[in-house]
Formats: structure tokens, sequence, C-alpha cells
């Protein structure tokens, strides 16, 4: 699965810097300010203990919460507050619980297509037939109830809807720490099929607590210890 080393040569996609956040209530540092880049065809690993600030790091990355210092940079530029919602689906930010709507597996894969701010996509259901198919499931699945799923499956779903977007960067908060080990190798070869389709122009920075997982995966670990990143 594993493939050239990034050099770093390649361009800079999604860049912290000095990204810190603070407690408002307690003052205590939740993360202190960071410096991280993520290049193109980057296969980031992220590990540490809970609690250390991991998803601190990540949910701050993907502009779900205020940063009480620095800023992040997308393609070299900072997201005004406007291209938030664009950038959201450039740079997709996917947690361990998947989030679903009532309704099919079709309807659930269809939801970000509905959104305003992404009406420059289209939904294709060929790929998304492809994605699942690469997972081990028949296209009979896109009919399932999303009620019906088991937690793998939903996973599966979310990351596909979020794959059917193209984004270049995907931010992985723990997606198969609850998973079995089928469910776990569905998630890794999807991701892998995602990044190897446009290696120079994709990324991934992974959360895990899989040091196994970490080393098949990823080009580059890193590790977080009461709200300090390291190398």
């Amino acid at each position: 699965m594993k493939g050239p080393q990034n050099s770093h040569a390649e361009a800079v996609l999604l860049e912290a810097r000095q990204l810190g956040r603070v407690d408002l209530q307690t003052q205590a540092t939740l993360l202190a300010p960071t410096d991280l880049s993520l290049h193109a065809g980057e296969r980031l690993a992220l590990i540490g203990a809970s609690g250390s600030g991991k998803s601190v790091l990540l949910r701050a990355l993907a502009l779900l919460d205020a940063p009480s210092s620095g800023e992040v940079l997308w393609l070299g530029e900072p997201v005004p507050p406007s291209r938030v919602p664009h950038f959201r689906s450039r740079a997709c930010y996917l947690t361990q619980r998947a989030a679903l709507v009532e309704g099919s597996v079709m309807d659930n894969l269809r939801l970000p297509f509905t959104l305003k701010h992404n009406r420059q996509y289209r939904f294709d259901a060929a790929t998304a037939a492809r994605l699942l198919a690469l997972a081990g499931k028949p296209h009979s699945f896109l009919d399932k109830a999303g009620t019906d799923l088991s937690g793998g499956e939903a996973q599966l779903v979310a990351l596909v809807r979020a794959l059917l977007l193209a984004p270049q960067v995907m931010l992985l908060d723990e997606p198969t720490s609850a998973l079995d080990p089928q469910s776990v190798a569905a998630v890794e070869a999807l991701v892998m099929n995602w990044l190897d389709e446009s290696p120079r122009g994709r990324a991934f920075l992974l959360i895990t607590h899989d040091y196994a997982q970490a080393r098949r995966i990823s080009t580059r670990t890193l590790t977080m210890h009461q709200g300090a990143l390291s190398q």
C-alpha cells in the first residue's frame, strides 16, 4: 500500500501557523501554539494518549473550532469566513462516529450535493457504487436504510459521502477505532484508493491509537502530548 516517500517538494495544501486553543473558562491550554504543514501526497498519522489534544488540533485545522491564536492557511492563503463552507468540501473532516440522516444509503450519499455551497458539484451514482464495491458492498447496499447499518457500515457510508466530493485533504479523527478488522481494512482501502487517484494533489492526516495502522498507511508520524505536537 505504501508509495514513494514524500520529499516535501510538493505543494503545501494545509498549514497551521502558531495555531493554539485555550479553554475560555479555565484558561487551560488545550493546544499549544503549533506549526504544521501537510504537503500534497503526504500520509500523516497523529498518535497520542486520549485527551492529549489530537482532536483539538484536527478540529482547529478543519475550522470547526475557533483558535485562540494563530491561523490556518489553505493553499498558502488564509480562509475568509465566506469561504469556510467551500474549504470544508476541499478539506473534509471525518469523525469516529458517523452522522447519518434518516433515509437510505443513497439518500445519505446525496446529502452534501443538496447544500447550496456544494452546488458546483454533481452526485455521481456510478462512482458511489464503485467506491462501495471497493469496500465490499453490493449495489443493493445503496437501498439499505441508514438506521439498519452497523457501526462499520455507517462509517463506510460517511467516508464515501466525503470522497464523492473529491476533496484534496482528508482529516480523519480515529475513523476506525470502533470498527471490526474487516471494516478497518475497507476504510483504509477507500482512503488509499482516493489518494492514489491524485497523489500529487491530495493528502490526509489520520488520528489513530493503533501504532500498526500508523506504520501501515502513513509516510510520517507525529505525536501529541499534553497539547504539544512533536515529530
